[in-house]
C-alpha cells in the first residue's frame, strides 16, 4: 500500500494526500480504517500525552507535506513571539497557508498539495508578476497569483478548469477564474478553518 495510505492509517484521519483518490471508495481510510499492521478489530490502548502530542504533530506536519526539519523551524520562530497560546496557533497556521504551493492547493489549481508543490517548483506561477519558484515562499496580504501564459494550455490546468469554478474558497482569497489570476485579500483565520490537528498539542509537543 502506498506510504501516504500508511500516514493517513497511521493518525488515524484522512489528510488527502492523494487528492482525488482520497474522496472515492478506494480510500484506505473507507477500506481500512484502522493503524498499519493491527487486525481490523483489535482495540488500542488510550494514547498517553506524549503519543497523543507526537500524532497531532504528524497530522498537520503531513497535511501540508513539510519534512520534520521545515516543520519544525516554523514552530521554532512562532514561539519566539511568546503571547497567548491563541494567538501563537493563529500566527503558525497563517504562515503554513500562506505558503505559496498551499495557496495554489487552495485555490483548485492543484489536486494535491504534492501537486501544488511540484507545479511551483517547475515554474508554473508568477507572484506580483514574477516568477515564484519555491514552495516555501511565504506571500501577504495584497500579493496577485497568477499562472504563466506559457503554461496556461498545459494539460493540467485543462483537466480542473471545471473544478476550478466549483470550488469553494476560503475566505481569505479571491479568484478571477476566467482570467485565473488569485489575490490574498485577508488573513486567513484559525477560528474560521478546520485543520486536521489541535495545534495547542504541538506547541507542547516541541517544549518538553
Amino acid at each position: 500500500m502506498n506510504n501516504k495510505c500508511k500516514i493517513c492509517r497511521r493518525t488515524g484521519q484522512k489528510l488527502f494526500l492523494k487528492g482525488e483518490r482520497c474522496s472515492s471508495p478506494k480510500c484506505a481510510m473507507v477500506k481500512r480504517a484502522y493503524p498499519p499492521g493491527l487486525e481490523k478489530k483489535r482495540k488500542s490502548k488510550a494514547p498517553s500525552g506524549y503519543k497523543k502530542a507526537l500524532n497531532e504533530k504528524q497530522k498537520l506536519r503531513n497535511w501540508y507535506g513539510l519534512s520534520e526539519r521545515q516543520f519544525k523551524q516554523y514552530v521554532a520562530k512562532t514561539l519566539k513571539k511568546r503571547g497567548k497560546v491563541a494567538d501563537i496557533a493563529q500566527d503558525l497556521y497563517g504562515k503554513l497557508e500562506k505558503r505559496l504551493d498551499s495557496v495554489i492547493f487552495c485555490l483548485g489549481l492543484a489536486k494535491s498539495r504534492t501537486e501544488a508543490r511540484q507545479l511551483v517548483s517547475h515554474g508554473y506561477f508568477l507572484v506580483n508578476g514574477k516568477p515564484v519558484d519555491i514552495p516555501s515562499f511565504e506571500t501577504k496580504i495584497g500579493n496577485t497569483i497568477a499562472i504563466k501564459e506559457t503554461k496556461k494550455k498545459k494539460n493540467v490546468f485543462r483537466e480542473i478548469a471545471a473544478q476550478i469554478k466549483k470550488k469553494e474558497l476560503p475566505e481569505w482569497l479571491e479568484f478571477d477564474t476566467n482570467k485565473l489570476v488569485a489575490k490574498i485579500k485577508e488573513e486567513p483565520l484559525l477560528a474560521k478553518a478546520s485543520p486536521p490537528a489541535e495545534i495547542s498539542v504541538i506547541f507542547e509537543f516541541y517544549s518538553r
